[in-house]
């Protein structure tokens, strides 16, 4: 049996890379893989307030509304129309119901070789489930003749909430 990786470490475990994640989509059969994810945030604003007969004269620091960025998935060009069905959705300029999905950021840890599935790899995760997402923008592959790249294409996620759950 192999050794852990926590053994010839003294107990100490090692930090997860950023290389190894999934994105899943709730209500979007298929898959599509992604190359990167960026702008997973929130900020508390902040209140500051004063009362005129205060002694201070240095305001209360109150906390305010929670604000979300906006998400950034880039990925492969994908013959998978699931995923490019909701984008199509979620952009197109007949207006109606825009669907919203939750999506879950899973930060892989891969202890030790390559795994036979994914299933067998997630040994422990990191999540970032976002709530009521939907795709503010698509952005479409730089086509280059003299470039032999992947093509890939983004999508932007406005999303209502940010639940870590782990």
């Amino acid at each position: 049996m192999a050794a852990s990786p926590y053994e010839n470490n003294k107990g100490l475990s090692y930090p997860l890379t950023k290389m190894n994640f999934r994105v899943v989509v709730a209500n979007v059969e298929g898959s599509a893989a992604f190359s990167q994810v960026t702008g997973i945030d929130a900020t508390v604003d902040v209140i500051e307030f004063r009362q005129g007969n205060a002694n201070s004269l240095a305001p209360v620091k109150i906390p305010g509304l929670v604000k979300h960025g906006n998400i950034t998935l880039r990925f492969g060009y994908t013959l998978d129309s699931a995923f490019k069905t909701w984008i199509q959705e979620c952009v197109s300029e007949v207006r109606g119901q825009i669907p919203r999905n939750d999506v879950q950021i899973e930060l892989i840890d891969i202890n030790g070789g390559a795994p036979q599935t994914l299933a067998t790899a997630i040994s422990g995760t990191r999540v970032w489930l976002l709530t009521n997402a939907w795709v503010t923008k698509y952005t479409g592959p730089e086509l280059d003749a003299k470039t032999s790249d992947v093509a890939i294409e983004s999508v932007e996620l406005a999303y209502e909430e940010l639940i870590i759950p782990n």
